[in-house]
């Protein structure tokens, strides 16, 4: 069955702060089928648009929601963030530790990256250094071989200098 978009985005509003309103309740109040809404509410989440995942408290939010809630408000201004806030039933102190964990989450990664790749540097050059070695005693292995090899076959010619 084919839907009007202004009562799908009509239906996506009463799913966001501050309704905060359930699948299965919208699915009710709209004789539409559950299935339908869910679909509607991923297509918009995939669309970046922030709508919970069935948490009514803010705070139980998933981090993806919470992302995207900073994402949308990145570029605001105080005023537009408190506006934002009262529309959405958040607070602005909600966004901005939010905003701060995302950052730290960031930075994080750069430092673990940058350490991993030191480390990795310093086992590429320790790798290096070994395989140098383990060629420099493979062809001095190969001399002694040959050495002894060549003894052998004097020994079995002209006999044991020794015997004598």
């Amino acid at each position: 069955m084919n839907y009007s978009k202004e009562l799908k985005e009509n239906i996506l509003r009463q799913m966001m702060p501050p309704n905060n309103k359930s699948v299965l309740e919208l699915s009710k109040e709209n004789d539409i089928p559950e299935q339908t809404l869910h679909l509607w509410k991923r297509k918009a989440r995939a669309s970046g648009r922030a709508i919970p995942a069935g948490q009514t408290s803010s705070d139980r939010w998933s981090t993806k929601d919470k992302f995207l809630i900073v994402v949308e408000t990145a570029a605001m201004n105080n005023i537009e963030l408190a506006e934002y806030c009262r529309a959405k039933g958040l607070y602005a102190e909600q966004v901005e530790a939010w905003r701060d964990a995302c950052m730290q989450a960031n930075g994080g990664i750069a430092e673990e990256a940058s350490r991993l790749n030191k480390t990795l540097k310093e086992k590429d050059k320790a790798l290096k250094v070994l395989n140098t070695e383990l060629r420099r005693k493979d062809a001095a292995l190969a001399e002694t071989a040959a050495l002894l090899v060549l003894r052998k076959k004097a020994q079995a010619i002209w006999g044991d200098p020794e015997e004598e």
